[in-house]
């Protein structure tokens, strides 16, 4: 594993906070139930979570890498403790939780007993940030959801402005191309990750025209549009509850039928299965259901409603990128496979793949964590990279922001040659625009 002693150090040198253990007690006592107790007695440490994990594979099998190892010595840890921790035990857990765990929850498959390991991190990430113990940059990024919202921090009316921008964009190219904000009774309320507007405004844009070559009816919100929820990731458990609650109170202010997730996994993650039981709904459902933009284009492509120019085909080798959160924990790598067909010719599937695809190592908060920590994201990231080697492709499809960045830092990192592609940019590429987008001189 990276040495990251200097790093974790300057993370933690003006944290003079006393730890509160009355405060760590609550938590442990609130997550006390039979289903964690059975999990932290059950298991056998029988090694087959430790070969399902990329980070172990990636890093010469240290032991102490295995899934196994990393409950046991957080979140075990703690119960056998009694909430009594100190300083220098939640900066180990610190390192363990959000360094050599993204949460993938590949381990669980694997386990015989289908122990949740990633949701006992959770807990041990919660512990750690209500000690202070958090990811600077991400803990910072969560403040600004609290703030506004969102975690880039942009104001309701640069979102709008930067939708009039998209909107005049496309003007010398196709007519008719509207972003609605705030439209009331639409069919899909469309979330979006806050870099989108910020460093890919283009992203939007393409999602405007692929609604308008399929007639769709759909609006994105003034608030309540960041489906991200770092907060999440960073352990603040009551702030990724109210983010979620903006998502499902706007659309349920608007009246809008769907709430559409972008290309996100995380997102998808959030606001259709945790999300609930995070914002206190009983019965862990949304009120408005959560739909997936990869299952929404498979749809579109199945039902005609986008049209694909068979002379604009991917004629390069292309492969998927599953990512976790869309695919093993979202359960669509077969739509996503669907879609391949319509817009490449020479398709070249990663091994494994599908729910038992590795995850590519920027997920669980750690991308945003910092540049600091690109070294260990590229070391976790070598068994993705092997992956991406072997298939031969030169684009790897990815229908998440952070494999996408993930997968261009480790295309650099280990001299791959791919470029990563969102499914929006090849689409814009490659459908056939309709009628009624033509311009009149065209």
């Amino acid at each position: 594993m990276v040495d990251i002693k200097e790093v974790l150090v300057k993370e933690f040198e003006n944290n003079e906070t006393p730890i509160d253990r009355d405060k760590i007690r609550r938590i442990l006592a609130a997550n006390d139930g039979a289903r964690i107790r059975t999990w932290l007695s059950i298991c056998s440490r029988c090694g087959l979570c430790a070969e399902s994990c990329f980070v172990y594979l990636a890093n010469d099998r240290d032991p102490r890498l295995s899934p196994a190892y990393k409950f046991h010595h957080t979140l075990g840890a703690m119960y056998r403790r009694k909430g009594k921790l100190t300083k220098e035990f939640l900066k180990q857990c610190y390192q363990i939780s959000w360094l050599q765990c993204t949460m993938c929850k590949r381990c669980s498959i694997f386990c015989p007993f289908g122990i949740d390991i990633a949701a006992m991190i959770t807990i041990s990430r919660h512990i750690c940030h209500s000690q202070g113990f958090k990811p600077q940059s991400l803990a910072e990024f969560s403040e600004n959801c609290r703030k506004s919202g969102n975690h880039m921090a942009m104001p309701e009316e640069e979102l709008v402005d930067t939708c009039d921008w998209m909107e005049e964009e496309t003007e010398d190219e196709y007519k008719g191309v509207k972003i609605p904000v705030d439209k009331p009774k639409v069919k899909y309320m469309y979330t979006i990750n806050p870099r989108e507007p910020v460093y890919y405004p283009q992203d939007i844009s393409n999602a405007a025209i692929i609604f308008t070559a399929a007639g769709e009816s759909w609006t994105i919100p003034g608030f309540g549009w960041d489906c991200t929820n770092l907060p999440m990731f960073c352990g603040d458990r009551d702030l990724a509850g109210q983010q979620v609650r903006n998502v499902y109170e706007k659309a349920l202010e608007l009246g809008a039928e769907k709430i559409l997730i972008t290309e996100c996994g995380h997102a998808y993650r959030s606001l259709a299965f945790e999300g609930p039981y995070l914002a206190g709904y009983n019965g862990g459902k949304p009120p408005v259901e959560v739909v997936h933009f990869v299952r929404l284009m498979y749809e579109y492509l199945r039902d005609g409603r986008l049209k694909i120019d068979p002379f604009k085909k991917i004629k390069e080798p292309i492969t998927y990128q599953d990512p976790c959160n869309v695919s093993r924990n979202g359960g669509l790598w077969e739509e996503a496979r669907k879609i391949i067909p319509y817009i490449a010719e020479d398709f070249r599937d990663m091994a494994p793949n599908r729910d038992y695809n590795h995850c590519c190592g920027g997920g669980g908060g750690i991308m945003p964590m910092g540049p600091q920590y690109k070294p260990v994201r590229m070391a976790s990231g070598r068994v993705k990279a092997e992956q991406i080697r072997a298939t031969g492709a030169k684009i790897v499809i990815t229908p998440c922001h952070n494999c996408f960045d993930q997968i261009n830092d480790l295309s650099e990192e280990y001299d791959l040659d791919v470029k990563a592609l969102a499914l929006k940019e090849i689409l814009v590429e490659s459908i056939i625009i309709p009628d009624h987008m033509q311009l009149e001189d065209a």
